[in-house]
């Protein structure tokens, strides 16, 4: 046992170049390991990673879709305001038009009355107009200038006395009936009338 225990150590053959490549493949082969789990991981998320994918373009191709849709609302909604703004102008042109038409019948009436009577045809009336109130004035002055204020009074006494006339009054008692014998007589009816009539208070 002496021999045993009295051995002399043998010098390690292990350097520090050794263990740092020790080292380094641990950590390698750990890397490995992380990897192998990474992979793993993918292949088993592989799946919804495409479902991803194709939900993502999916959305993509909507929303362009929905894009181009919109710009076409907004075309075809500038092409309805055009239309509707030429249908307002087309309207408007047609009141314009009739306005127009009512104008040219008016100043066809308006020339046509013209030529009937001119300028010199109105003068004329209004002259001739003027010249009767002229004569009809004058002919008042004259009446009124041949009156004295006697003759005016005169004349409004007689036109008083004239409407003031007293009138017979109607005899109140019945007239006598005339006999057989008068009637006979045609030439003394009358006469046998008027002395009955006489004889009356």
């Amino acid at each position: 046992m002496g021999n045993v225990f009295g051995r002399k150590s043998r010098p390690s053959r292990v350097t520090e170049q050794d263990k740092a490549i020790l080292q380094l493949k641990q950590q390698r082969d750990k890397l490995k390991q992380y990897q192998k789990r990474i992979t793993l991981q993918l292949e088993k998320e592989r799946p919804q990673v495409s479902i991803l994918h194709n939900i993502y373009q999916k959305a993509l191709l909507l929303l362009k879709k929905k894009r181009y849709q919109d710009q076409l609302l907004e075309k075809t909604e500038n092409q309805i305001s055009n239309l509707e703004r030429m249908v307002q102008d087309i309207e408007f042109m047609q009141i314009e038009m009739k306005v127009i038409e009512g104008l040219k019948v008016g100043n066809d009436c308006l020339k046509s009355m013209h030529e009937i009577m001119s300028i010199e045809d109105v003068e004329r009336i209004l002259d001739e107009t003027q010249e009767s109130t002229d004569y009809q004035r004058q002919i008042d002055e004259m009446l009124a200038g041949v009156l004295t204020q006697e003759d005016e009074d005169a004349v409004l006494a007689e036109l008083e006395a004239i409407t003031q006339v007293a009138l017979p009054e109607v005899p109140s008692e019945p007239i006598p009936e005339v006999s057989e014998a008068a009637k006979a007589e045609p030439g003394t009816s009358n006469l046998s009338l008027n002395k009955s009539f006489l004889k009356q208070p």
